[in-house]
């Protein structure tokens, strides 16, 4: 099999570079203009906004090597078609541990607990001082950052020697960091989102929130690599491969990954709300007023309800444009959900929509997509010397 056969189609790839590019620098103005309007509070709300927006993109770029590593573990046809996409995200990796840090300048303006005073008459936050300082939260975040860039690093690393040799025994080396390293990226993701988003209010707890960013990143992350994938089946080489039945998979892959979502926040939700504990309920009592509740109504019915029962149709899972449609939609629902949970911590007076909220999504994402694109470019988009690809090539025919 000749090794361009699947090359890249570098006026799609390019002209999504293109629209991240676009992206980023209408978010840039935006965000300028958006920092003026906000005045005297325009570093508080632009430390709040990047917060939520940093968080959520670089949750794709980590969904993406977890299901990247599932693939290695697993395989099958479904994985064999989004292998690239996953690899793309997961290059960025590097790119993304030095866009944090914006969020290491603001820690004064995102976490209290960094304010000596606030410590010193605050029982609660003083018992928590061992893990919530700054040097403590600094170390943490450049240990996390380097296991996932050196996880990363080596995933697409050890493909790109083996779409070169085709050693199997780099598929063995693939699988046994894939098998550890889903290990130590449940643990280190569950770390940095208490870290965060949680700590935002030191006061709040949850024991399932670590889960839940999991389950939200690979949702995000196989929504994301779903649309993607579309895009590039629509021209050649990918449109003599990708089938009903390859979209029928990854359509049935969404909606589980749907499904657990939303089964981890209800779980929360029920345990916290049957617990009625005074340090626990306020969190979603603060989020069920002052307009807040809006935002509340429209993740349950916009995020779940709606892409629910859209999902149950076969037909529109192996319906390429149909199925992109829903997957760019629950890509865009997440960031509300994302800004769901931390803007309420900043604003328990009521709901506080500020321009940064909406251009610092845009910015970053813009600056994800356009790296994105640019890892995305320059190999084939199936691994040509992958042993299960011949099975996944005739993957309609079953």
């Amino acid at each position: 099999m000749a090794t361009d056969t699947y090359a890249p189609p570098g006026d799609t790839v390019a002209g999504l570079q293109r629209k991240g590019t676009i992206a980023a620098v209408i978010g840039l103005v935006l965000a300028g203009l958006g920092f003026v309007l906000a005045g005297a509070h325009g570093l508080d709300r632009f430390f709040e906004a990047y917060l939520v927006a940093y968080t959520f993109w670089m949750g794709i770029a980590l969904g993406s090597m977890a299901l990247l590593m599932v693939q290695h573990l697993t395989g099958g046809a479904w994985g064999i078609v989004i292998r690239r996409p996953l690899e793309a995200a997961t290059g960025t990796l590097p790119f993304m541990a030095a866009l944090f840090i914006p969020i290491l300048l603001g820690m004064g303006h995102l976490y209290h607990w960094t304010d000596r005073e606030v410590v010193a008459t605050d029982e609660v936050i003083r018992n928590k001082e061992a893990y919530l300082n700054v040097p403590f939260f600094i170390v943490r975040q450049v240990v996390y950052f380097l296991i996932w860039t050196t996880m990363g690093t080596l995933l697409r690393r050890w493909s790109v020697e083996h779409d070169r040799t085709g050693d199997p025994a780099l598929l063995s080396k693939l699988g046994r960091l894939s098998g550890g390293g889903l290990v130590v990226y449940g643990l280190t993701v569950t770390f940095a989102m208490i870290d965060w988003t949680m700590s935002v209010n030191p006061h709040w707890f949850s024991t399932i929130w670590g889960l839940l960013y999991i389950g939200g990143q690979g949702l995000s992350a196989m929504a994301f690599a779903i649309a993607v994938l579309i895009m590039l089946a629509q021209v050649a080489p990918l449109n003599r491969v990708v089938s009903s039945s390859h979209l029928h998979d990854l359509g049935k892959l969404l909606f589980a990954f749907l499904m657990m979502w939303a089964y981890l926040s209800f779980s929360q939700f029920l345990i916290i709300w049957s617990a009625n504990l005074k340090e626990e309920v306020p969190h979603y009592l603060m989020r069920w007023e002052g307009g807040w509740q809006f935002v509340s109504i429209f993740i349950v019915v916009g995020h779940f309800m709606l892409p629910y029962a859209l999902l149950l149709s076969r037909d529109l899972k192996r319906d390429g444009r149909r199925l992109r449609i829903i997957a760019t939609w629950i890509v865009l629902t997440r960031v509300v959900e994302y800004y769901w949970h931390v803007a309420p911590e900043f604003h328990a007076e009521g709901l506080s929509l500020s321009l940064l909220d909406v251009a610092l999504p845009i910015l970053l994402g813009g600056v994800f997509v356009t790296l994105y694109a640019m890892h995305l470019g320059g190999r084939p988009l199936l691994p040509l010397q992958d042993p299960g690809l011949p099975k996944a090539l005739a993957h309609h025919v079953h």
